[in-house]
């Protein structure tokens, strides 16, 4: 039915899309580095022909993709490789609008270490006004919201500068756009992907973020491919993140629905119907972005309630309260309050962690919104505002982590 490739600077991905479980066999060629990939069952349609169309140069691995008939009922993939590579291959079951799907991914040998990545960039970063434009795929940009709908300039009040007495290091805040690859999101009236919107926000906040010298922001990822909900939990967690900041856009049945939300890690129950139908939705994204099944979730079988979790829990709150307050100054908010709920993405044991809802996609008016420059620059000055107010408050200690000392809270 189809066949999609997904490069990104953490790995590879090829799918491969049938409306029956396809058969397979895999194995690699050294000098020169290939991989081949027999699928059984298949005829050389247009789906595979066109595949090696869609690999680009910049492949951080695959140097050549070939594609042909090797025998009757057997067509062979050849991928010429720049180097090494850890492979992964697996079947996914039919989920969502995605029918069979054949999975392989390709890793680096060595995992770049976010940490050292980070320690080797600039110690400082020139202060930003305004965040030069983000890539805006063709299903965002060319729209053209009412006049009415965008905000008034200088709605938001910028908050006092963070007093440099009391941060003793750099905060690193990691920014994680929702959803990417596989995994369009949700999908608003016109035709806009929440992966697109999340990824072009995210890419603004760090652009404010690294325009402040005494903040640093990474993002889970930085183009259009899936990252599963442990591995950007896990990007955290390796950086010693001080804050974590996941950015959606919110759907709903009934397109009345709009304003922004704000939610934490709920330690039990959520704090109402709809958060958990919210939780349950948003983890449901590694069977859409694709997942092994033999990835397992190293924190679901993680006590929430030792001293190390319940103060993050506590200051995830008081995040979510400032960053909630800058929303409501660009935006009607959903709830007035921090909602809660047993969000995978949040579970970093010692990260503060929110996951914030910019607007709600299936509305037509806030789609339109959420596809305006002047807007998605307003909601990142928001959420950094939000961000500062907290940061005023909670200075980062000198350990990165609350698990340091989990009988002392932050300060």
């Amino acid at each position: 039915m189809a066949a999609r490739i997904w490069p990104a600077p953490d790995y590879t991905r090829l799918t491969f899309e049938s409306r029956q479980e396809l058969r397979f066999a895999m194995f690699s060629v050294k000098d020169p580095a290939r991989l081949v990939l027999d699928i059984e069952g298949v005829d050389l349609g247009s789906a595979l022909t066109e595949l090696q169309s869609k690999l680009t140069a910049t492949d951080p691995y695959v140097e050549k993709l070939r594609v042909a008939r090797n025998r009757p009922g057997v067509i062979r993939v050849v991928l010429d490789l720049k180097g090494e590579v850890r492979s992964q291959i697996f079947s996914l079951k039919p989920v969502g609008e995605y029918g069979h799907r054949l999975v392989l991914d390709l890793y680096p040998l060595v995992v770049p270490d976010p940490l050292a990545a980070l320690l080797e960039a600039p110690a400082s970063v020139p202060r930003a006004q305004t965040p030069p434009p983000a890539s805006v795929p063709d299903a965002v940009a060319g729209a053209a919201p009412d006049a009415a709908a965008k905000p008034a300039p200088g709605a938001i009040a910028k908050p006092a500068p963070l007093a440099k007495s009391k941060m003793t290091r750099l905060a690193v805040i990691v920014i994680d756009p929702g959803h990417g690859g596989e995994d369009p999101g949700a999908l608003g009236r016109r035709g806009t992907q929440e992966k697109h919107v999340t990824l072009t926000i995210a890419r603004r906040l760090k652009a404010l973020i690294d325009g402040e010298p005494e903040l640093r922001a990474v993002l889970t990822r930085d183009s259009d491919f899936y990252v599963p909900l442990q591995g950007r939990v896990d990007k955290a967690r390796k950086l010693k993140a001080d804050l974590f900041v996941s950015i959606h856009a919110d759907a709903f049945i009934k397109p009345r629905a709009r304003g922004s939300s704000v939610f934490a890690l709920s330690e039990r129950r959520a704090t109402s119907e709809a958060a958990r139908w919210l939780a349950k939705k948003e983890n449901e994204a590694d069977l859409i972005g694709g997942v092994s099944l033999d990835v397992k979730d190293r924190y679901l079988a993680q006590t929430l309630l030792d001293l190390s979790q319940t103060a993050t829990i506590d200051y995830s709150l008081r995040l979510g309260n400032a960053v909630l307050t800058q929303l409501g100054l660009v935006n009607t908010l959903h709830k007035r309050r921090v909602e809660q709920a047993s969000f995978a993405v949040l579970k970093a044991p010692d990260v503060p962690s929110i996951l914030v809802e910019t607007a709600f996609i299936s509305n037509p008016e806030e789609e339109a919104r959420l596809r305006d420059d002047g807007y998605q620059i307003e909601l990142a000055r928001a959420v950094l505002n939000g961000i500062k107010a907290y940061l005023l408050k909670h200075s980062p200690r000198p350990q990165a982590t609350l698990a340091a000392n989990e009988a002392s809270p932050l300060r």
